[in-house]
């Protein structure tokens, strides 16, 4: 097919989201309390979700009814659109066909919102009147603070110190929205100032920052918390990137050889590839599956699969999961939203049994790709989307090489717009490359809980 596009219409917006357990050969490890280091219940996360969400954290259903009020939202930008590179298949030389589903279009300009709106809409239903919650790079915060807006609910927004210096303009779009958001490790939690007492100068993490967000959630009636990543939940929210792929895929008369997405709690990724992933599960697809990540914070390629707390100080539930240790803090990366210490378990458990791929690049080598798909395309990716540009030309400079023809198809989760210092640093020589030290891996990994269940 010559359509370089690939167009939806809305009456094709997927109804379900998909829950690729109801798929899996082997069933995922129990979530574990933090104290009592035994299987939780729903009782055990009310403090912190509402109960519809937590009914689909554990729900082993294959498809889950999308609410008429969240569709109705996801109109303003979905379906999103599928297109096919052919300015930078030219610039390559590859035989290859290269397609790119275009998260950026939403108004944040990431793939949270699908999520967002999701959480913000079921607390909503239950009367909660203010969240919480923490985000690395801004575009889980920017995604939050407007699905509040939307639903009328105050939003408190912990963002990691490194990246609210970063990205003021991320923050600026927060506020824009109504939130509030405060640079992390702060001095209003009892999690954030016993950091600041070991550290002053502490970057923040992502682990440190949700520490923050889950103690303010519990101490108050009206709130609750919101995650966006790495929880059952929020993948199968992002589950309607992939079900749209799949229809677009048709249209174009292909189907993908190599489907990729950049990795940090996994939720970009999983969105995409799950509806991928079930097709190889259910009807013998031999579609390779490759998550990326950065060599700075290599969760799945360097991390233990082993049984570790979501956050700095030990507050969350225990899940198993590819893990640099939650008290693993990585180096300022622009690539804020992949500086996570774990990984999403059900991303771990698919790696663990050799159903999707793992990768990792370094800072510089992202950028490089980065900057060629721009010059190529047109549309500056976001850091994070970086490093799934990096691996889809990869592959198709390996299609040229071994005279192949293959269709190669990514994730492009977020735009760059509000990344544009870092490609000043880039531009300028600025911009260093990071792999973070072995030693410090093991350093973190050795305080993981010791629990009975393997």
């Amino acid at each position: 097919m010559d359509q370089t596009k690939i167009l939806l219409s809305e009456q094709e917006l997927p109804t379900h989201w998909y829950n690729i357990v109801a798929d899996l050969p082997f069933p995922p490890p129990p979530v574990l309390h933090p104290l009592t280091k035994k299987p939780v219940g729903p009782e055990d996360l009310a403090p912190i979700f509402p109960m519809a969400l937590i009914q689909q954290e554990v729900s082993t259903e294959r498809y889950i009814e999308i609410p008429d009020e969240v569709r109705d939202v996801y109109k303003l930008w979905r379906p999103t659109p599928l297109i096919r590179a052919r300015r930078l298949e030219k610039a390559l030389d590859t035989p290859a066909h290269i397609y790119y589903k275009h998260e950026g279009v939403s108004p944040p300009g990431s793939h949270k919102p699908n999520t967002a709106v999701a959480q913000a809409y079921y607390n909503k239903v239950e009367g909660t009147k203010r969240i919480t919650t923490e985000t690395g790079a801004g575009q889980w915060g920017s995604a939050l603070s407007m699905a509040c807006q939307f639903f009328d609910i105050e939003c408190k927004v912990y963002m990691v110190k490194v990246s609210y210096e970063q990205k003021p303009y991320r923050r600026v779009l927060m506020e824009t929205w109504g939130a509030t958001v405060i640079p992390s490790p702060s001095t209003e939690t009892e999690a954030g100032r016993r950091i600041l007492e070991q550290d002053p100068d502490s970057p923040g993490s992502l682990g440190i920052a949700i520490s923050e967000a889950v103690e303010d959630a519990i101490s108050r009636d009206d709130t609750k918390y919101s995650l966006g990543s790495v929880l059952n939940h929020v993948l199968m929210h992002q589950t309607i990137i992939g079900q749209e792929t799949l229809k677009q895929m048709e249209i174009a008369g292909e189907y993908p050889d190599v489907v990729i997405g950049c990795v940090g709690g996994g939720s970009n990724f999983s969105g995409f590839a799950f509806p991928f992933v079930r097709d190889k599960l259910v009807n013998g697809k031999q579609t390779r599956i490759i998550a990326v990540e950065p060599t700075a914070c290599p969760s799945l390629t360097r991390g233990l699969y082993a049984y570790d707390y979501g956050d700095t100080a030990r507050m969350t539930p225990i899940v198993k999961m590819h893990t640099l240790g939650h008290d693993f803090v990585p180096a300022g990366i622009h690539a804020g939203g992949l500086r996570y210490h774990g990984m999403a378990p059900l991303v771990s458990l698919l790696y663990q049994n050799n159903l999707i791929e793992a990768r990792a690049y370094r800072q510089l080598t992202c950028f490089d790709a980065a900057v060629q798909f721009a010059r190529a395309e047109g549309i500056v990716p976001a850091p994070e989307t970086a490093h799934a540009v990096r691996a889809a030309i990869d592959e198709a400079l390996a299609a040229k090489e071994e005279g192949e023809p293959r269709v190669i198809i990514f994730n492009f989760s977020g735009h760059g717009h509000f990344d544009l210092s870092a490609y000043e640093a880039y531009l300028n020589g600025k911009l260093v490359d990071y792999e973070y030290p072995v030693e410090k891996i093991r350093k973190a990994q050795a305080h993981l809980p010791e629990v009975a269940i393997e």
